[in-house]
């Protein structure tokens, strides 16, 4: 295994060299391997007649096995493909079982897809969302906020559902400590792997969550409108939202598809969404994963790290909240800016040195790759303090 620290890869990727792109977590440039699997997708498409059944499915095994290798799934047949993080979501609503007086517990300023599809749920059943904020306001309550939700956690809670990071500022949960508690209570633990998959170590053999959902447009580098979803056992036997004939028994045998079967395909192959052989966006997903195999997630968080370093100092020094070292990610982190009239004045600094971020919540969130340099950190070191 190769342990060497990366170095910047901004050759990979097409972006301009007079801009500074500091926005992963918002969408992921394509580089220029992902870019060509595109090409090669479309190519392909031109002439159908050289697409056979059995490509209907290899290309999907693949993609399959590969997301598997990335979190430590032993059995690829537990990934289903899906078109975004709210539709494996919706999944998981329709089969969790969630009745009235039961809680689900989740955090303050988590990403809509998923908190909406739980009010729905919560309204269709008498079930309640229980949103736990961080105790203190500030850095300072980061580390006391696990705290506070393990207590939220108790014997009426159906799901615990949060990410790995929190996507406006980086705030890592402890899903371990999380997750032991989750299964005390018999309540499924699902975690949203958007903003960490890919930039972070994650194994769901040691983690043992329920469910690990993950688009591919962002720290995947892949496409957008395409992603992959770990499902555990437990809902192995649940009725999907749609019914594919694809994530049938026997539908590899296409002289045979009007033998109709009410078997599905073993784990979780039955969540997958409809048209799932995308001759396109799945070689595209396929040579983004490839690509941070061979990167490795706990390298790459581990470069945004060292790159961003020296800024950390500076930012507490001028007096902006940030958390702690040791309890946010390496690859993405939010400053607490005092007003709305300094986030706005700042983003026209930032507009007029060409520095891409986002403002999330009450945050301005920071987000770095392989492609970003010590020029990038430069140019929004630039915006916030001069």
């Amino acid at each position: 295994m190769n342990t060497e620290k990366l170095t910047c890869r901004k050759g990979d990727f097409s972006l301009p060299d007079d801009r500074h792109y500091l926005n992963c977590a918002y969408m992921a440039p394509l580089s220029k391997r992902v870019q060509e699997a595109g090409f090669a997708g479309v190519r392909r498409k031109a002439v159908p007649f050289e697409i056979r059944s059995a490509d209907f499915f290899t290309d999907c095994d693949r993609l399959r096995w590969l997301f598997g290798r990335l979190i430590n799934a032993p059995d690829p047949r537990q990934v289903a493909i899906v078109p975004s993080a709210s539709y494996a979501l919706a999944q998981i609503a329709r089969n969790s079982g969630v009745r009235k007086g039961q809680s689900i517990v989740t955090v303050k300023e988590e990403f809509p897809s998923n908190v909406y599809i739980w009010r729905r749920l919560c309204a269709e059943t008498g079930a309640r969302i229980e949103c736990v904020e961080p105790p203190v306001d500030g850095p300072e309550g980061v580390a006391a906020w696990n705290d506070a939700l393990l207590e939220a956690i108790d014997r009426d809670t159906a799901i615990v559902t949060l990410s790995q990071v929190h996507y406006t500022d980086g705030t890592l949960f402890d899903l371990e400590r999380i997750g032991r508690r989750a299964r005390e209570v018999g309540a499924a633990l699902v975690v949203d792997g958007s903003q960490a998959t890919g930039a972070l170590p994650i194994d769901v053999q040691r983690l043992q969550p329920d469910a690990l959902i993950c688009p591919a447009y962002k720290w995947l580098m892949g496409p957008y409108s395409i992603g992959a979803a770990w499902f555990s056992p437990r809902y192995d036997e649940g009725v999907p939202i749609e019914e594919s004939w694809m994530t049938r028994e026997g539908s590899d045998d296409f002289a045979g598809l009007v033998n109709y079967t009410d078997r599905y395909r073993a784990g979780a192959i039955r969540y997958d969404v409809g048209e799932t052989s995308n001759f396109i966006l799945v070689p595209m997903m396929i040579a983004g994963l490839e690509q941070v195999l061979e990167w490795r997630p706990e390298r790459i968080g581990e470069y945004g790290r060292a790159l961003t370093a020296g800024l950390m100092d500076e930012i507490r020094n001028a007096g902006l909240a940030i958390a702690p070292d040791d309890r946010r990610a390496g690859h993405l982190f939010g400053i607490r800016l005092a007003g709305r009239a300094d986030v706005e004045t700042l983003q026209g600094r930032l507009r007029d040195r060409r520095v891409y971020v986002s403002v999330r919540g009450a945050a301005l969130r920071v987000s770095v790759h392989l492609y970003n340099d010590e020029a990038d950190i430069q140019a929004l070191r630039d915006a916030l303090f001069n």
